[in-house]
């Protein structure tokens, strides 16, 4: 089935971040965060085995400006208000416009982490989505190691629904379980 393309704005804001569409130009600050927080990432995102080169990093910023056209993978960029300083990545991720249902992803800059920054994207990407986008339910998976990560979800009001055991390998090659948080727009 092709999803009704539907108009809504490619950034919002919460009270401290400003959350939006990745643009053309930003895979310098992309890949400045990634250098960062490589280590830290490591362990839970398949996608963080090396530090990529700036120009892999905008290739992606232009990937994701697209996916927001095209409304099938949507990435996002989370900025500090007051400075503009990018603390990291999240989006929406395995879009199903028929429910209409979601997955959000996220990170954070490990030297941005330990301020609720993440936990406030969260919840205001979760607004977002059942507000603006008409969403119907959101996912939020990680590796069941990932007690940050979870704890985000949980902050967030998202109920954990089910544990898949052995679901994935993680980076590392090892057999992951997987917990996967949700929320329903009637919740």
């Amino acid at each position: 089935m092709t999803p009704t393309i539907r108009d809504f704005p490619d950034y919002f804001e919460t009270e401290r971040l400003l959350i939006r569409a990745p643009r053309p130009g930003d895979g310098k600050i992309i890949n400045a965060g990634l250098r960062e927080s490589i280590v830290e990432l490591r362990p839970w995102m398949p996608w963080a085995k090396e530090i990529p080169p700036v120009e892999e990093s905008e290739q992606f910023a232009r990937r994701g400006a697209a996916g927001w056209l095209m409304q099938d993978d949507m990435p996002l960029l989370i900025f500090r208000r007051t400075d503009g300083v990018y603390l990291g990545g999240s989006g929406f991720h395995r879009i199903e416009w028929a429910i209409p249902s979601l997955e959000i992803g996220y990170w954070l800059r490990t030297s941005q982490t330990g301020n609720g920054y993440m936990t406030e994207a969260v919840i205001g990407m979760t607004k977002f989505a059942f507000e603006v986008m008409g969403v119907e339910r959101i996912e939020i998976r990680c590796d069941s190691r990932n007690t940050r990560s979870a704890a985000i979800a949980q902050r967030a009001g998202y109920t954990r629904e089910a544990l898949f055991r052995h679901h994935l390998r993680a980076p590392d090659g090892s057999l992951r379980d997987t917990l996967v948080f949700a929320r329903l727009a009637g919740d």
